[in-house]
């Protein structure tokens, strides 16, 4: 008990604007319209395969998605731009990134008990950051007014997962006492409008947990973490090739493939067992059976995968909140998903209760906390 470390606090935040799938739908399929005109002529010879329609149905049938928030809207449903429109801030200014950190970092702090003078160390932990350096966790730490140091990190969907791994080692090693682990995800500027498969996958939001010592803490419910597991294997299934090379080739420099793609059943077949016999192991290293679990806080990419893995752990009759989902109202929001999940889904549990806060995605990568509730 001394020496536990937990999770005593959970922020978040959410976009002013949000896009329904019936108005990301109607942008593509006039998209698809477009281009299918532009083409006419190939498409009559063979040369080109004409583009398919996109529907509400397919979308919340692959994937249970049904909306997304998105920090610009100006730019996404018009089909000759089909990206948001986000203006460059001067480097005297916030940054976006930074600017939607700070604010689920205020809210973990106040749900913590805490002032940001009591944090020495900030960790941004999510898919993609929007500059090399200076890190965007330094830029929150000044912000916020916190002692000690901070960096940031990416480890695709499975970074706020590893990003707590990393704090809690960190305290635990004597190096911080207590830190902040944020995740401001803008997946929106990844995204591939223009893609059927992908066009409506992701969305922008911003998490943030408090992890401190247990013994100490000023915290109305914290989540002791009393196992954890990180696992990486690589694979090219889900990828994006944007980087600081990209303008080194600039034939390339603005291909498809510098925004996010996948091959989705590859990544269905083969991360499905990866996680299966992740999880087990760590179940069985634990002395825990996963019915001990009374809720899963899980990654939200897909809402077939996620019933696959609840389905694998606890059979099928798991109670409706046992299994939260978030992804039908803020889509897949990479890393910050599973902590969406917690935040708002940690009421209705009592003292020695049992959760799982897992995450999976690109790398392939799978980060998972066997918690307790204090």
């Amino acid at each position: 008990m001394n020496n536990a470390i937990a999770i005593t606090g959970t922020g978040l935040f959410t976009p002013p604007e949000g896009i329904s799938n019936e108005a990301l739908v109607e942008s593509f399929n006039a998209y698809v319209d477009l281009h299918n005109r532009e083409h006419e002529g190939e498409i009559a010879i063979g040369h080109v395969q004409p583009l398919e329609y996109s529907s509400s149905e397919f979308i919340e049938k692959a994937s249970g998605i049904k909306h997304r928030y998105v920090m610009v809207k100006e730019g996404i449903l018009d089909p000759e731009i089909m990206m948001p429109l986000i203006p460059e801030r001067p480097s005297d200014a916030l940054s976006m990134q930074a600017e939607i950190g700070l604010l689920a970092a205020k809210e973990a702090l106040a749900n913590a008990s805490l002032q940001p003078q009591d944090i020495d160390l900030v960790i941004v932990a999510c898919a993609y950051t929007q500059r090399a350096y200076p890190a965007v966790a330094i830029e929150i730490q000044q912000a916020l007014g916190c002692r000690g140091f901070g960096f940031d990190m990416q480890v695709a969907c499975s970074s706020a997962t590893f990003g707590l791994a990393s704090a809690a080692g960190l305290i635990g090693s004597g190096a911080a006492s207590r830190a902040l682990v944020i995740c401001p995800e803008i997946c929106s500027a990844q995204v591939n409008y223009r893609d059927r498969d992908s066009h409506f996958i992701f969305g922008d939001v911003a998490t943030a947990m408090v992890v401190e010592p247990l013994v100490g803490s000023r915290s109305q419910q914290a989540f002791e973490i009393l196992g954890q597991r990180c696992v990486t294997d690589y694979s090219n299934n889900i990828r994006s090739n944007f980087g600081f090379l990209n303008r080194c080739s600039p034939g390339t420099a603005h291909a498809p493939d510098k925004l996010f793609h996948q091959q989705g059943r590859k990544v269905f077949k083969e991360l499905l067992p990866m996680i299966y016999s992740h999880l087990d192991s760590q179940f069985a290293d634990a002395g825990l059976e996963p019915a001990a679990m009374k809720r899963l806080w899980l990654h939200q990419a897909n809402i077939n995968m996620n019933q696959f893995v609840v389905k694998k752990l606890l059979g099928d009759t798991p109670g409706a909140d046992t299994a939260p989902i978030v992804l039908d109202t803020y889509a897949n929001t990479a890393s910050a998903g599973s902590v969406i999940a917690l935040h708002k889904h940690r009421q209705g549990l009592s003292p020695g209760d049992l959760g799982l806060l897992c995450s999976f995605g690109a790398g392939y990568s799978i980060g998972s906390f066997i918690l307790k509730t204090v």
